[in-house]
């Protein structure tokens, strides 16, 4: 083999090879790409949107520990979040946040009531009925949301198995805030 045949073959190998390292550090730090595969998110998401998480907002977990790094800031009331499964670690799951720790959440006639008075930081939980459903959704029962722990919901109130089946999520299974759809094309937008 000549000189620059094995020259250009290695220079292909060396491509590459700085392109998946490149990658995996991208999905593993910054952002990674989700498909939606149910309509509990509807209509703000639909089956088989695909969207992009940022996970740099609140701080990565390094791979094949439970370390996360510092975040750029905190999980809020209104963002809509990925996180592992807590009743199955192999699933993620995306809801809307609704209540961080600290906070007591009580569902009242449709509305998110926190610490007792309607949601008023979050437009786009007050524009969503909440049905009254589950262990943890029934009538008059308020949730005292622990430290370290979030109370979360699907947009789709009236087929969205979240919070209100079966508890809280975590702070440690949070993986990021969906950012954007990407796909399909003429569904591509920013999240609020």
């Amino acid at each position: 083999m000549k000189e620059s045949t094995k020259l250009a073959i290695k220079e292909w190998i060396e491509s590459i090879i700085i392109a998946v390292i490149l990658a995996l550090a991208i999905r593993t730090f910054l952002i990674q790409a989700f498909k939606i595969p149910s309509g509990s998110m509807q209509p703000t998401l639909q089956i088989g949107d695909k969207i992009m998480v940022n996970k740099l907002l609140f701080g990565p977990k390094l791979p094949f520990t439970d370390f996360r790094l510092p975040g750029l800031r905190e999980p809020r009331r209104g963002d809509i979040i990925v996180f592992i499964y807590p009743e199955d670690p192999k699933k993620d799951f995306i809801k809307r946040l609704i209540a961080v720790g600290g906070e007591t959440v009580e569902i009242s006639e449709g509305k998110i009531l926190i610490d007792g008075e309607p949601v008023r930081d979050a437009q786009e939980i007050q524009k969503i009925h909440y049905y009254n459903k589950g262990v943890y959704g029934q009538k008059r029962r308020q949730i005292e949301v622990p430290e370290g722990s979030y109370f979360v919901l699907g947009d789709n109130s009236s087929s969205s198995k979240d919070s209100r089946y079966w508890g809280l999520v975590p702070e440690e299974n949070v993986i990021g805030r969906a950012m954007f759809i990407w796909w399909p094309p003429l569904r591509i937008q920013t999240l609020n």
